[in-house]
């Protein structure tokens, strides 16, 4: 099987760990990662801002670099959703097999014990995109219970949103740091030493509130902790 990363921008900028993770994590289980490096943005950005046409040659693009690759997997829900809800809107065509990183574990390699240890409390927010647009339910959880030593926490109100939501923590700034200040209490209520998600820019978002009020509690993608091991110094 010929699997390529898609790493997105938003990871490639800001947190390019979530993304050694993911081949870590991939290699461990006896599989080859590419990851094309003439990749660029998947027009999320600019589609959800209502900017079609700067959008379309990056889904095109986003095709061509990915064509021949019997799947591609992402560390983002919401880049994923984009390309399988969006991209054949904009180029008329169907894009490559995309997956997020859950389903592809659990679903294409049909495994949820993938040999992680992680001794920490852990809460775990299941990101709009995730929960909504691709429908993941429990993989994400599936796979943290089977992580060794982990103390994996119910997350009150785990399906509101955070209030991030790109743009919209920019453009409703007030109703964004409302419904943050919520995520944020939610948290707290667990006693995690640690917050997970299938999506950082929900993370950086709860993470930024979380480290305004001095809370302790750290933010960290599922992929970082499936990829830890034993050795690991966390």
């Amino acid at each position: 099987m010929r699997v390529a990363l898609f790493i997105t921008c938003f990871n490639d900028t800001l947190y390019p760990e979530t993304g050694k993770a993911v081949v870590r994590l991939l290699e461990r289980l006896g599989h080859t990662v590419e990851f094309p490096a003439d990749q660029t943005c998947c027009g999320q950005m600019h589609f959800n801002t209502g900017y079609r046409p700067e959008a379309t040659p990056l889904a095109r693009r986003f095709a061509e670099v990915f064509a021949g690759y019997d799947a591609v997997v992402s560390p983002s829900a919401s880049c994923t959703g984009m390309v399988r809800d969006s991209h054949e809107l904009l180029t008329g065509s169907r894009p490559p097999q995309v997956y997020e990183l859950s389903e592809f574990l659990v679903d294409v390699l049909g495994v949820t014990d993938v040999g992680a240890y992680f001794p920490h409390r852990v809460t775990y927010h299941p990101t709009c995109h995730s929960l909504r647009m691709l429908r993941v339910g429990d993989r994400p959880l599936r796979l943290l219970r089977a992580v060794k030593g982990i103390d994996l926490v119910e997350l009150p109100a785990a399906d509101s949103c955070c209030g991030f939501g790109g743009t919209f923590a920019l453009k409703n700034a007030g109703t964004s740091a409302a419904m943050l200040a919520d995520k944020a209490d939610c948290v707290l209520r667990t006693g995690a030493e640690v917050l997970s998600a299938a999506d950082n820019s929900c993370l950086m978002h709860i993470g930024g509130g979380l480290s305004r009020i001095r809370s302790g509690v750290r933010t960290l993608h599922l992929a970082e902790i499936l990829a830890a091991t034993e050795g690991d110094a966390r």
